[in-house]
């Protein structure tokens, strides 16, 4: 039986997506995906230079090079959208937001007991090879997002 809790892959959308439930305020979980010093915990070492739309930073991964990150939407606290350069199949390594990048968003939404935070990323078609594209980051997805729940549910 496959994971209920699994990010997966619409092919004909050209999106990954994963839902899931955090035992954690909303509020704890947007400080989670929002601030760059909390994102560095669970996901890559991230830098913006501010929180506003249009906003530009990076994120970087042990052992990989700099991606570069721009904030596209914001709806405190239940919607930010990021855009990235992070085209691993074509091997080149952008220095700021190409016309290959892709756009993640986390969607939060309050619960009695926690908070579900949905990820969709979107723009797969862009790339350089959308169906490796999107296996990587669904992949990336369920190891990231597991590694989000355990810091915020035990903080």
């Amino acid at each position: 039986m496959a994971d209920e809790n699994a990010s997966f892959i619409d092919e004909r959308q050209f999106t990954v997506r994963r839902t899931i439930r955090i035992s954690a305020s909303i509020e704890k979980v947007w400080a989670a995906v929002t601030e760059p010093e909390n994102i560095s915990q669970w996901f890559g070492r991230a830098k913006l230079d501010s929180f506003s739309v249009g906003a530009t930073g990076s994120l970087t991964f042990p052992g990989q090079h700099s991606i570069p990150l721009r904030i596209e939407a914001i709806d405190e606290p239940h919607l930010v959208s990021y855009r990235w350069s992070n085209d691993g199949a074509s091997g080149e390594f952008p220095v700021e937001v190409d016309e290959r990048s892709t756009v993640f968003t986390f969607t939060l939404e309050p619960l009695a007991d926690g908070t579900r935070l949905t990820v969709v990323e979107t723009g797969f078609d862009a790339t350089s090879d959308p169906a490796a594209n999107m296996e990587f980051h669904r992949q990336g997805w369920d190891s990231e997002l597991d590694k989000l729940v355990a810091l915020v549910e035990r903080a």
